[in-house]
């Protein structure tokens, strides 16, 4: 499978926050996310087991009950069920990875 992100669509999901679903079949998904100086990723927690790797800019995340800066090429781990959200401190991109894939993501569920 091939994913061209000329193909793709960017979404507004929050104040300065944009999504854009890459690749995604069986139990795993591919999601880029923008995020502009300021914008927030409001804590929550979903049943998917989720991998952040920085792109780019510059964030601080908490992920249960710690928070640390993260920068381009750093990753982070998100067990099902925890609280995790970040506050972008820098603008920048995030690619998330996520198992089994977010149903609530895809066009037909968000009717």
């Amino acid at each position: 499978m091939f994913v061209f992100k000329k193909d793709t669509v960017q979404e507004v999901v929050g104040e300065g926050v944009t999504r854009r679903m890459l690749a995604h079949d069986g139990s795993l998904m591919s999601v880029e996310v923008s995020f502009e100086a300021g914008a927030v990723g409001p804590m929550h927690c979903h049943p998917h087991e989720q991998l952040t790797y920085v792109l780019s800019g510059v964030f601080s995340f908490t992920i249960g009950d710690e928070t640390q800066t993260v920068r381009a090429g750093d990753t982070l781990y998100k067990r099902s069920g925890v609280m995790h959200g970040c506050v972008c401190v820098e603008p920048g991109v995030l690619l998330d990875l996520f198992t089994p894939i977010r149903e609530d993501f895809l066009p037909s569920q968000q009717d």
